[in-house]
């Protein structure tokens, strides 16, 4: 190819110094240079902008001081026990029968509200009835011997007196012979069997007497017998249910009703062991119905029972209603509440704000005269509503930090804000 083919298909003149064509291609740059350094340049300075930016935000992050959350000091802070349970009674009885019979009157049904020595049911008792009745005769027939023997005694009485009299006067008349030997010593005769008359007389009471006792024995058992085949509520009490109706043939100690003393229904709670060492009896409680969740009853501990339930390691606790309320139905669920002491004043931090929590100690952050500071303090019992109350280890005049902040750090300055922790 000869130069001027060359110049052609390039469109340069090859006659031309070479630096010089070169120099102006340069600057004149040719199709698309111009564009492609302009962006490049571009490029250079938003990196260098973004850069700028970055290690300003980073500067102002790690020095500027931080605005944080503290924790607000509570007064009067309640220490709560949860437990859950069911609705039962302290006095609970299975009534029924010592004699067997069939039932022939119910006079109570379940729900009714019964007074102590109120009849609630009764036993067919003809055969008892017509036995007290035989009794009852025979009482009737002791007390008549008992008049008829203390009227012999009276006619023995009155035989000896005459007896007596007659032969003390016939002794008086044998001096001047009106009266014979013979008849004085009749009349002595007389006086003596007299004298044994009435003293048979005299045992005849004494027999009557005991007759009178036995029969009233025999009556008092019948009685006692009849009132067996009658049931009568031991207390006032509220018929939980009837377990047998009329007709029914009762075995001795058979269940008829069952009751229960309404004074004495209360909540039978359980508690984790763990918060069991907190309760002690007469603490207040609250108690709230599963029927109504969004009303509590005021109640008090009543009874911590000795044996824990081992599988599910909680304790039992009874805790019974000051006032109980009217619509109550015993097995129902329920949540006892009980407040095992009050904190007068206490700095609650909750447990997100906590690091390294354990055996009632862990870390906060805290702000000390402006500065962000790293304190290990010492909590008593978490809240029932999971915040933790510090006993100890923060210095005088310290706020604790409720949340975790961004940039938190050793010495950084910061200021307080309220925090929305109630």
């Amino acid at each position: 190819m000869d130069r001027k083919s060359a110049s052609a298909s390039t469109g340069l003149e090859l006659d031309a110094p070479l630096t010089k064509q070169t120099n102006e291609l340069v600057q004149d740059g040719g199709p698309g240079v111009k564009p492609y350094r302009r962006s490049r340049l571009l490029l250079g300075v938003l990196a260098m902008a973004v850069a700028s930016l970055a290690g300003f935000w980073l500067w102002s992050a790690r020095f500027r001081p931080l605005t944080v959350p503290i924790v607000q000091t509570q007064a009067n802070v309640p220490e709560q026990v949860f437990g859950l349970g069911t609705v039962g009674a302290h006095v609970e009885s299975n009534i029924g029968f010592k004699v067997g019979g069939v039932l022939v009157a119910l006079d109570a049904d379940e729900g009714d509200h019964v007074r102590a020595g109120q009849a609630l049911a009764r036993l067919d008792a003809r055969d008892v009835e017509a036995q007290l009745a035989v009794a009852k005769a025979g009482v009737a027939q002791a007390e008549a011997n008992i008049a008829k023997a203390e009227a012999d005694v009276t006619s023995a009485s009155a035989t000896l007196s005459n007896a007596t009299a007659i032969s003390e006067r016939d002794t008086r008349l044998i001096k001047s012979g009106i009266v014979s030997t013979e008849q004085t010593d009749t009349d002595r005769a007389t006086v003596r069997i007299s004298a044994a008359n009435l003293a048979s007389a005299q045992s005849g009471v004494l027999l009557a007497k005991a007759q009178l006792q036995s029969a009233e024995a025999a009556q008092a058992v019948g009685e006692a017998t009849l009132a067996n085949y009658a049931l009568y509520a031991p207390y006032d009490a509220w018929v939980v249910s009837r377990n047998l109706d009329l007709g029914s043939a009762v075995n001795p100690g058979q269940s008829v009703f069952t009751l229960v003393a309404p004074k004495g229904i209360w909540v039978l709670g359980y508690v984790d062991e763990r918060l069991a060492g907190r309760l002690a009896v007469d603490q207040p409680a609250e108690i709230v119905l599963r029927s109504e969740p969004g009303k509590r009853y005021s109640g008090h501990v009543a009874r911590i029972e000795i044996q824990s339930d081992a599988v599910n390691e909680e304790r039992r606790v009874d805790v019974a209603f000051d006032h109980i309320p009217a619509n109550i139905h015993l097995a129902e669920q329920a949540e006892i509440l009980i407040t095992t002491g009050v904190l007068p004043t206490a700095i609650l931090v909750p447990s997100t704000a906590v690091s390294d929590h354990r055996d009632g100690k862990g870390t906060v952050w805290d702000l000390e005269d402006g500065r962000l500071a790293h304190r290990r303090v010492s909590f008593g019992p978490e809240l029932l509503d999971g915040q933790l109350p510090i006993l100890a280890g923060l210095p005088k005049g310290a706020m604790v930090v409720a949340a975790p902040v961004f940039g938190l750090r050793v010495g950084r300055a910061a200021a307080p804000k309220k925090s929305a922790t109630p």
